[in-house]
């Protein structure tokens, strides 16, 4: 089927994920994982179990993890031991090619930006205590860990709590200036993950799906799935009937639900520099 070609207003606020996205933090969890997992002879974490972690809230993700890896230890001593390899290595954290360009160029445009990150407050720390100039960006009232108490228990992506709470945060600071409120269509994702995506679509805005080398060799022949925020579990029968009731941004997209393969609300890209703010309706201000 051919993709679908909506017409879009143009993006007034981007929503960005962090790890691996805007820091090469995703390459050091994987690094502290294998150090432990080499030391109780396990093989390496593969990227079939690593896809499944990404994005998702801390406790998830630890399931996840420890049913795939059976540690011969006590789960406290693998947080213990992870912990302190991520201490020692979450503050060299840098960020990835054409995000401090990516940021910069979207603050002079006006656009509006917020952080949603599963990252909690003590990792968040870890990760940019050392990059304070580009998280700057971020006002600090638009950002959103993993560990905020607004976000309800269980609704971490894919779910697409963190991005609506996002755009809210957005919102309120322009109701307080009596200036304009930002629609979710005018909103433009920025995810890694798998998850992610799915939990931006889900939030009935548009994405760009930006992932690790590694991961996207995981999803060759899939990526229509994944950015249409299905390859997570959706299925495209699930939404038929919002989707057909729906015009493009109508009440359909607000109900949680993914969107369709080929539908033009996401876009997969291998790096975030030389980024086409053009395509966006992002022009110079």
């Amino acid at each position: 089927m051919a993709a679908l070609t909506p017409d879009f207003p143009a993006v007034r606020a981007c929503l960005f994920d962090m790890d691996g996205l805007l820091l090469d933090t995703e390459d050091i969890y994987t690094l502290c994982n294998n150090i432990i997992l080499r030391e109780c002879g396990r093989p390496d974490l593969p990227w079939n179990i690593k896809a499944q972690l990404q994005g998702r809230p801390g406790p998830e993700a630890g399931e996840i993890f420890h049913t795939w890896a059976q540690l011969p230890i006590p789960r406290a001593e693998y947080i213990r031991k992870n912990t302190e390899l991520q201490r020692k290595h979450f503050p060299s954290a840098q960020p990835l090619p054409g995000v401090p360009d990516l940021l910069k160029t979207l603050r002079e445009r006006g656009v509006h930006l917020a952080l949603a990150t599963s990252s909690h407050a003590a990792n968040f720390k870890l990760k940019t205590s050392h990059l304070k100039a580009l998280f700057s960006y971020f006002p600090e009232e638009q950002r959103l860990l993993g560990d905020d108490t607004r976000i309800p228990p269980g609704k971490g992506k894919p779910a697409p709590d963190i991005y609506l709470l996002a755009l809210e945060t957005i919102n309120n600071g322009l109701r307080k200036k009596g200036e304009k409120e930002v629609k979710r269509e005018e909103c433009l994702v920025f995810e890694d993950s798998v998850p992610g995506v799915e939990a931006g679509r889900r939030a009935g805005m548009r994405v760009v799906w930006c992932p690790h080398p590694q991961l996207l060799k995981e999803y060759k022949g899939r990526e229509k799935e994944v950015l249409a925020g299905l390859a997570n579990g959706g299925k495209d029968e699930q939404v038929k009937e919002v989707m057909e009731e729906a015009a493009v941004g109508g009440e359909g997209r607000g109900r949680g639900w993914p969107g369709r393969r080929n539908d033009g609300w996401a876009e997969l890209v291998k790096s975030l520099e030389d980024f086409p703010y053009n395509r966006y309706g992002i022009r110079d201000a």
